[in-house]
């Protein structure tokens, strides 16, 4: 026996030309929460979607808690809970009757699913909403009830398909406070969660990230490995106009890249040549024009890492150290 709840090897899933996902593989331990990045079209969803063995891969096998997802479809998915990215409940019904039909369908007995339920309300926190109408609650509190519903047969592992995307910063917080705890509170029974989203913040939650792009995990370690390939290689720098400040810093060789974040720039320099971009870019800058309010080596983000990984020939850089 292993320590891995899930196990996929070499998934493909074609539609037409498109190649969704082509050779991801991954291993998911008890008790992890790993993150699934990418930009729009990555191959996020289509791989959460065979994971759960709603498609079936071109190629490939997955194993979810000792069950081979193709052959043993239904004993798997009695392992998973699976919160889709689009809100999946129905709006007529209150939000306790949503969870009873959820419980309902997967076998739960009426003296199993409702303490069940009260329990998991009182645990999201939307125990003094189980008579509205699912359709009346907030978009954060459609995530609640989603969560919820997912919740009730107790699952092994959950699959969360980009659960915060649409919702307010505060929301996204308690939304992951939830994560957080529930695999904390279960960790002795090996929960794992499986969560696919576009914020490098949520991202930076998780225990391991793989990135994602043409339906590939370009990169996958912990954040703080994946942060520390840069380290010593990004400068932020703060001044006007920016695209004086721009222009610079792309036509210095030792450049990599230059990208905005918010009203300061980010710079990608190649190794070991920080300091000598630091020294001779303040004066290149007001040669041109410009000011500098402040120039400086930065920690590198997990965005930095995200933006870096977006040149295909770059993904070498952040595959795993032995």
């Amino acid at each position: 026996m292993n320590d891995y709840l899930v196990q996929a090897a070499n998934l493909k899933k074609y539609f037409g030309e498109t190649h969704a996902v082509d050779g991801v593989s991954l291993q998911v331990a008890s008790g992890e929460i790993y993150g699934l990045v990418g930009s729009d079209g990555a191959g996020k969803t289509t791989t959460m979607r065979l994971l759960v063995g709603a498609l079936k891969p071109n190629e490939g096998s997955i194993e979810v808690c000792g069950y081979d997802v193709l052959r043993q479809t239904e004993q798997a998915r009695s392992t998973i809970g699976y919160l889709s990215q689009r809100f999946s409940m129905y709006e007529d019904l209150t939000v306790l009757e949503n969870i009873r039909f959820f419980a309902e369908v997967r076998g739960l007995s009426a003296t199993e699913w409702l303490p069940r339920s009260m329990e998991i309300l009182e645990f999201v926190g939307l125990e003094k909403f189980k008579d509205r109408r699912a359709g009346q609650l907030s978009g954060g509190m459609k995530q609640k009830l989603g969560l919820a519903s997912a919740l009730v047969t107790r699952p092994r592992l959950l699959l969360l398909d980009e659960p915060t995307t649409g919702v307010d910063p505060v929301t996204r917080q308690d939304f992951w406070q939830l994560v957080i705890k529930l695999v904390g509170a279960r960790e002795g029974d090996g929960v794992s969660v499986i969560i696919s989203t576009p914020y490098m913040d949520e991202a930076s939650r998780c225990h391991r990230v793989g990135f994602m792009k043409n339906g590939q995990i370009i990169a996958e370690d912990t954040p703080s490995n994946l942060r520390a390939r840069l380290n010593g290689r990004v400068l932020e720098l703060r001044g006007g106009p920016l695209d004086v400040l721009r222009r610079v810093a792309h036509s210095d060789a030792d450049v990599e890249d230059v990208q905005a974040f918010g009203d300061r720039l980010h710079i990608r320099v190649s190794e070991g040549t920080s300091k000598a971009v630091l020294k001779r870019l303040k004066k290149e800058i007001t040669e041109a024009g410009g000011h500098v309010d402040e120039l400086r080596s930065v920690p590198p983000g997990l965005e930095d890492v995200f933006i870096a990984l977006s040149d295909h020939e770059y993904s070498s850089v952040f595959q795993p150290m032995n």
